[in-house]
């Protein structure tokens, strides 16, 4: 077997997280770049080595050189972008989130299953080292039946703008760019159970908060400080079919004194705690106590969490395996994400059939 081709779309500063895993796996071989803007596709292209450039996303599909993409693009082109690679038949590695709607979760998912092809979504804080480690010691009972979680991650200025704060490209504010990611790893770890209801609160309050002075931030490429129709912070209790809870909360931008980020689960064994660093929590001859794993990095190492998650990927697409990241988690993380947009908009809970 030669090597993969891999094809990316998008130029954005994910990609740069792709095409460096992408280059370190010898089984690879980075083909071709696709963005509109044309200078910026030339430019990747150049400093990957990939020998086609594309601004035509449909023209790359066409070429039958490409064996997999990267969609690495706006939120609303994840589901279309998918499912013409699907038809194209390629396999395909799509940034989190799948889609922007149930429906369109559903259409990626039926095209998965008519073409046969590998879909794996970027849920990257599942492929990182300690979050693989963890999982390993809640599968041998350390921690026993989780039954509730607690998962935060809030900025107190850190509204990217651009096309994140567009809803319209990107579905939604911090919910969906923030916690997709720690309410994906929580469920995760709790073993994927069914989603039973969910109850959310969606606040816009402060805006881009353009004006603050003497803090420094991530600013996309088409930042407009005037432009801002997405949530600042979202909340929600979310309630799964076997009885477990998970709590979250996320912001772009709060009265907070600092960032703040956690992910804490919580077993009748033993409790685990992700972020800000890992550790257990448990029992030892009747005295309570933590213990503090020895690893590489004490909290997420996003280079080597994209690289195991490329690597997967290519793995997948090699042999022929369904990933750890499949089409039918988008569906019920898509599930859980509407319903809590949802759930805000009307002012109740959203319970699920």
């Amino acid at each position: 077997m030669g090597k993969t081709k891999i094809g990316i779309v998008g130029t954005g500063s994910i990609s740069q997280y792709h095409l460096k895993a992408y280059q370190k796996n010898t089984d690879v071989e980075i083909y071709a770049v696709c963005d509109v803007n044309g200078e910026r596709a030339a430019a990747t292209a150049a400093s990957f080595g990939a020998s086609a450039v594309y601004t035509d996303y449909a023209a790359m599909m066409a070429d039958p050189q490409v064996d997999a993409v990267s969609i690495c693009t706006w939120n609303n082109t994840h589901a279309p972008f998918a499912i013409q690679a699907l038809e194209a038949g390629k396999h395909v590695l799509v940034e989190k989130p799948l889609c922007i709607t149930v429906e369109q979760a559903l259409e990626v998912e039926r095209a998965v299953v008519k073409s046969g092809k590998v879909l794996q979504i970027g849920y990257v804080r599942r492929y990182d080292p300690n979050a693989q480690m963890l999982q390993q010691w809640i599968a041998q009972g350390e921690v026993g039946d989780i039954y509730y979680a607690k998962a935060s991650s809030l900025r107190r200025l850190g509204n990217p703008g651009g096309w994140f704060a567009d809803k319209t490209r990107s579905g939604g504010g911090p919910l969906i760019d923030l916690g997709v990611h720690i309410i994906d790893l929580c469920w995760y770890l709790m073993g994927r159970p069914k989603v039973k209801s969910v109850s959310g609160n969606t606040y816009k309050k402060l805006g881009q908060r353009s004006h603050v002075k003497g803090l420094t931030f991530y600013k996309s490429a088409d930042y407009d400080a005037n432009s801002n129709t997405v949530e600042d912070m979202a909340n929600a209790l979310i309630r799964f079919e076997n009885g477990a809870s998970l709590m979250v909360d996320v912001s772009f931008t709060l009265h907070a004194r600092k960032d703040e980020g956690l992910v804490r689960l919580y077993g009748d064994k033993g409790g685990i705690e992700i972020d800000p660093e890992v550790l257990l929590v448990t029992e030892k001859s009747d005295t309570i106590v933590t213990v503090s794993p020895q690893t590489d990095h004490a909290s997420f190492d996003a280079d080597q969490a994209f690289q195991n998650e490329i690597d997967h990927f290519i793995s997948c697409c090699r042999e022929g395996r369904t990933p750890d990241s499949p089409v039918q988690d988008g569906v019920e993380m898509m599930k859980i994400l509407c319903g809590i947009y949802e759930s805000a908009e009307l002012g109740k809970e959203i319970v699920f059939d």
